[in-house]
């Protein structure tokens, strides 16, 4: 029990930020490209509990935390209302707000390798040795989130992003997956399908931050 605690409290921060910067990072982004629809509701925070979703920010990634040995993560937060047709130019811009979640998760990515290369090296102990084991929570989680986000499904940003660029006929009927993307999302996922698809770009992902930084 007290080893679960304690993964559970390394874990919360980097897993909570992950999850609701990226959704910040959308209605952020959309503001800058004319729909102030999540500012006027006050979504654009870097306030965490202005964007946890009970059940999808600490219920499921708290499950599957305990449940698969730090396995693959998956969680949500309340999504940031978009309303796309208020952007001033809405296909080409759904490009830059589809895409700035998985930029955030990169950019805190970076961070957390950032704060694991300084706290890391000889006679590391107490406190270092928690925010190291935080970081490398920060790394993993964000890279999940990136890459699972970027998969071409709506509605996950890849899906949104491939809206933006296809042409437009393609892209309204491609945009029709949307109704049934988190059923898609879901059987991917409960058929380790989803595991499949993330595992190669995630070991990219991890082999790149290594060599960036040396580890």
């Amino acid at each position: 029990m007290d080893n679960l605690i304690q993964t559970l409290a390394i874990s919360a921060i980097p897993i909570l930020f992950a999850i609701t910067l990226h959704e910040a990072a959308h209605g952020y982004v959309a503001r800058h490209f004319g729909d102030p629809t999540a500012w006027q509701l006050g979504r654009i925070s870097l306030n965490p509990l202005r964007h946890i979703d009970p059940v999808g920010t600490i219920l499921v990634p708290a499950m599957i935390l305990l449940f698969s040995g730090g396995g693959l993560m998956f969680g949500w937060a309340k999504p940031v209302p978009v309303n796309f047709g208020r952007l001033r130019r809405p296909k080409q811009d759904m490009f830059w707000v589809a895409a700035a979640g998985p930029a955030a998760n990169l950019f805190m990515a970076l961070c957390w390798a950032l704060v694991l290369k300084i706290v890391t090296g000889p006679g590391e102990e107490g406190y270092a040795l928690a925010l190291a084991e935080m970081a490398r929570v920060g790394i993993s989680v964000n890279g999940v989130l990136m890459i699972l986000n970027l998969l071409p499904l709506p509605p996950l940003d890849g899906g949104r992003i491939m809206v933006s660029l296809l042409p437009l006929k393609a892209s309204m009927k491609f945009a029709e997956l949307e109704r049934y993307g988190m059923i898609i999302l879901l059987a991917l996922l409960f058929t380790h399908v989803l595991d499949l698809l993330l595992r190669p770009p995630l070991a990219l992902y991890l082999a790149l931050i290594k060599t960036l930084f040396g580890f």
